[in-house]
């Protein structure tokens, strides 16, 4: 099969889409074998899609959409702004801190890039930042929106392992965490360092009119995790639930979304729902053939012939899904690695829910690492600074996040203490 996955990353890296290159493979090696059963393919993918949890989707696609439109992101940089803006590396501060309340709502990576991004990258340079490690700590503390719910990264995992997508998103909000506050941390210690200037400390009449401000969109995320762990509605019914109140915030409550950009949002939304979807389907009749034809087995068995110590194997699933993600999206990954890694993973008694919150991670880090992380080219957009520049400024941030996936991966608690102590 060795010959199979070669086949696959060629046209990978011919720059084939990543359905295509998918379908191809499948058909190509079932072809060596016999005469490919075209409808069992067709069927494959259909089912593959044909999954309640994964109607969530589109919904929290729309959701984050509709909020990131709707002013929502200018209100939670000044919320963020006042609370955290006194400290050393107050910007900074403010940019990650921002990029977390905005993961929580959009649940993408480069949205949050762009949207805190707009109004952070010209106050930061202003502040005595330099354009290089402005853009690179932009492109980093986005990436968040792969672990922090609602992740669509973890619904695709739930959907393609079999794990429960409510105990993913509580491993994501530790998980999440932990990583967020590892940026951080090197903002305060990089402002010490370089004698980067202070703010003054925001009176609290302000902190307060900013959190009322930002309030009515920083509930839904506590609207869908309590909904769902309060037994109230399933993840996939939150998703709807979620539209419909960001439909009320943003065009009742906060007035900054017309009936006519409300159109231009169901369009992008539709977009990258089908983007995403047409390599689900794909993925699904993929997942079918390594299932079917052995290889999933093969790869487990092949691994855990040189080692079963779980810190190897996790070392070794980590060294494998941050090279991949310097070449594929997160979506691609999940649905091309998962099923592999799980098989080899679970064999080593790694627990289903702890291995999607260090895939998630891993996802997170390939967002900003060249030379194809999204976020790097995602940058140019937003303070125009170069592929070369971005790459530079990002450069101490993919240490600083490697420290966190370790933590993550080495500290199972982090992802699983949530979980555990609500599913008991």
């Amino acid at each position: 099969m060795t010959g199979f996955f070669v086949f696959l990353f060629s046209l990978l890296a011919l720059g084939f889409p990543i359905f295509i290159a998918l379908l191809m493979a499948v058909l190509l090696f079932m072809a060596m074998d016999s005469a490919p059963n075209l409808n069992v393919v067709i069927q494959r993918m259909f089912s593959g899609v044909d999954s309640f949890p994964l109607m969530a989707i589109p919904f929290f696609i729309l959701a984050g959409t509709m909020m990131a439109s709707g002013g929502l992101s200018r209100r939670i940089v000044r919320l963020a702004q006042a609370v955290v803006g006194a400290f050393p590396g107050g910007f900074g501060m403010t940019t990650v801190s921002g990029s977390m309340f905005f993961s929580a709502i959009s649940g993408s990576s480069p949205a949050t890039v762009v949207a805190v991004g707009k109004l952070m990258f010209p106050a930061m340079v202003r502040a005595g930042y330099t354009p290089r490690s402005t853009i690179g700590l932009l492109m980093s503390a986005g990436s968040l929106g792969i672990v922090i719910p609602p992740s669509i990264f973890m619904i695709v995992y739930g959907a393609v392992t079999g794990t429960s997508i409510g105990a993913l998103f509580l491993a994501g909000v530790g998980a999440g965490l932990v990583y967020g506050v590892c940026f951080l941390v090197f903002c305060y210690v990089h402002a010490r360092w370089t004698g980067l200037p202070v703010q003054e400390r925001t009176p609290l009449r302000e902190v307060w009119s900013a959190f009322k401000g930002a309030a009515w969109g920083l509930a839904i995320p506590f609207i869908i995790l309590g909904g769902i762990y309060g037994g109230v509605f399933t993840p996939t019914e939150a998703s709807a639930v979620a539209v419909v109140y960001a439909t009320f915030v943003t065009m009742v409550i906060y007035r900054e979304l017309s009936l006519r950009e409300l159109f231009r949002v169901l369009l992008d939304s539709a977009t990258l729902t089908a983007q995403v979807m047409i390599i689900l389907t794909a993925a699904a009749a993929f997942a079918w053939f390594i299932s079917t034809s052995g290889v999933t087995r093969t790869l487990a068995v092949s691994v855990l012939a040189i080692t079963d110590n779980p810190v190897a194997v996790l070392l070794l699933i980590n060294l494998i899904v941050l090279i991949a993600g310097m070449l594929l999206d997160p979506t691609s990954i999940v649905v091309i690695l998962a099923p592999i890694v799980y098989a080899v993973a679970t064999q080593v008694g790694v627990d289903p829910v702890h291995l999607g919150a260090i895939l998630a991670v891993n996802a997170a880090v390939g967002m900003f690492t060249p030379p194809l992380g999204l976020n790097l080219f995602v940058a140019s957009s937003v303070g125009n600074v170069s592929y070369a520049d971005a790459i530079i400024g990002v450069l101490p941030l993919i240490l600083i996040a490697l420290v966190a996936l370790l933590l993550v991966t080495f500290i199972p608690a982090i992802s699983l203490w949530l979980p555990s102590t609500v599913y008991g």
